[in-house]
């Protein structure tokens, strides 16, 4: 049968976004379908239901459908990415035995202090721990409880059946790549972040003295496989639910985070991209190993051969925005919400007497790693509408970036020209030029940046199905430029200014922060 397309799904926090990539990596038809996320912010928790996500791919493949008539006979492969960080506890059958913790949980900040403490310790960390995790795993859990560890310790301690009956603990895309296949395997980069994993060229796998620092056993935990490899084929029951043929080969894929850098096109070593989605990051993948732990970032082993790729991680970003529509009156977070905050941003100028945003609605991770920080509007006065709060959400999301910057910039060998700028929000030309703006850097818009997951994982299974040598010549293809962003230099004094202002009030405000969380 002839292979003309690629299935490609990428289930992010909020939806999942599917489509159908062609030979010449354009999207040939994509779709987006939501699901449920419940979210308590009193006590941390937020969850999903794991069999929500699948449900949502089989309309958005029914959608899909709908727009290429012949999409089950012309696919060749399917393969996913998914939001990571994820804990599904799976019994003997494959079935979820509760609701996926995701990444923005952080009951589990006691734990993962627990965990990683001890004295002498380093931002901390405790020293012998650090002297056992840093070598193999090129870093260790975070410390405000988002990482795999903390959660499952939190699961072993507090819902102690669930534990007993769980047979796999496995993210988000392993889970589905179970459902679809009867397979339980995971890659590089997801085995990598629940710090089990040696990462070292060469002894990649999982590392039994890592593995009984956090207490797992291996035998729960899945197969590590490359993003590349054909995990099987579609099982009957998962082919009648997405309406596709059985025994479609399911690619492995990868995490977001990955399958978003081959999205960009900065492959080349050194090169950044920015993602700006429910939460945002800076990354780029290096010939080696790099880490930084008094700034909480790191090289993981990518899911493409496990070249290392660099992720600074902050927490909220979009959902900053999807917070302020629904804060300034949206009944929910849609895009003509968000749509409608970005055209009130844009009503008004930069002004020194703008409130400060503090971006830190769930915590944060990088530069400073604390689910205790809280976000906040500095310095309002009865002069301020909401022109300017939209406007100051905006910038805060950007200054926060920007600090993370700082550092990943300054890493040997990263490099100093356009990065491309990817993500839900990168498709606003005026968020692009705020962001541009604050950076002092240009930004390289793509033609379709909300769908650089999806695009970005279709290059394991192009290099699957022999449509090319590897992701990294794939990558190469499916990164269709638009317009280069160049920021105004008239304003760089302006935001070196905010972002000393930001830096100043989570000096001040950190303390009072974890008084009050405690």
């Amino acid at each position: 049968m002839s292979a003309e397309l690629i299935i490609a799904a990428d289930f992010g926090t909020t939806g999942v976004k599917l489509g159908a990539v062609d030979r010449d990596f354009r999207l040939v038809a994509w779709t987006r379908e939501p699901y449920p996320l419940a979210v308590d912010a009193a006590s941390g928790a937020a969850e999903q239901n794991p069999r929500d996500w699948w449900d949502a791919a089989g309309r958005g493949v029914a959608r899909l459908s709908a727009q290429l008539p012949d999409l089950r006979e012309a696919a060749g492969a399917l393969v996913l990415c998914a939001q990571m960080c994820g804990v599904v506890c799976a019994d003997s059958s494959g079935a979820p035995l509760r609701p996926c913790l995701i990444w923005l949980d952080k009951r589990a900040g006691t734990e993962a202090r627990r965990l990683v403490g001890g004295v002498p310790s380093y931002e901390g960390y405790g020293l012998t721990k650090l002297a056992r995790w840093l070598p193999l795993a090129n870093g260790a859990p975070s410390l405000n409880g988002a990482d795999p560890p903390a959660k499952m310790r939190w699961l072993r301690e507090n819902e102690p059946e669930t534990w007993r009956s769980t047979d796999k603990l496995l993210d988000a895309r392993d889970w589905l790549v179970l459902h679809a296949t009867g397979r339980a395997v995971t890659t590089y980069d997801c085995a990598n972040l629940t710090w089990m994993m040696d990462s070292r060229a060469g002894r990649v796998g999982w590392s039994p003295p890592l593995m009984r620092l956090v207490g797992v056993d291996r035998a729960r935990l899945p197969d590590i496989v490359d993003g590349s490899a054909i995990v099987g084929g579609l099982r009957a029951d998962a082919a009648r639910e997405l309406g596709l043929r059985e025994g479609l080969p399911v690619v492995a894929g990868s995490g977001d985070v990955c399958a978003s850098a081959l999205g960009s096109g900065a492959v080349a070593d050194g090169a950044l991209h920015i993602h700006i989605g429910t939460s945002s990051w800076v990354g780029g993948f290096f010939p080696s190993r790099r880490l930084s732990v008094a700034k909480h970032y790191a090289t993981i082993a990518s899911a493409a051969g496990a070249r290392p790729l660099l992720i600074a991680t902050q927490e909220t970003a979009g959902e900053c925005l999807n917070w302020a529509a629904r804060a300034f009156g949206a009944d929910a977070p849609d895009d003509n919400a968000i749509a409608a905050l970005l055209v009130a941003a844009q009503a008004c100028a930069p002004s020194t007497q703008d409130p400060l945003f503090l971006p830190w609605l769930a915590g944060e991770r990088m530069p400073v790693d604390d689910e205790r920080l809280r976000g906040g509007f500095l310095g309002l006065s009865l002069a301020h509408d909401r022109r300017n709060l939209a406007r100051a959400v905006l910038e805060g999301i950007a200054l926060n970036l920007r600090w993370a910057l700082e550092y990943v910039g300054g890493e040997r060998g990263a490099c100093k020209g356009a990065m491309p700028v990817v993500g839900t929000v990168a498709s606003d030309p005026f968020f692009v030029q705020l962001l541009a703006d604050v950076l002092q850097r240009p930004l390289q818009m793509l033609d379709d940046p909300t769908c650089a997951g999806v695009l970005g994982v279709s290059t394991f299974a192009a290099t699957a199905l022999k449509w090319s040598a590897s992701p990294w010549e794939a990558a190469q293809c499916c990164a269709h430029k638009a317009a280069l962003t160049i920021p105004d230099s008239g304003r760089a004094d302006f935001y070196a200014g905010r972002l000393a202002k930001l830096k100043d009030a989570w000096r001040r405000t950190t303390p009072w922060f974890r008084r009050a969380m405690a």
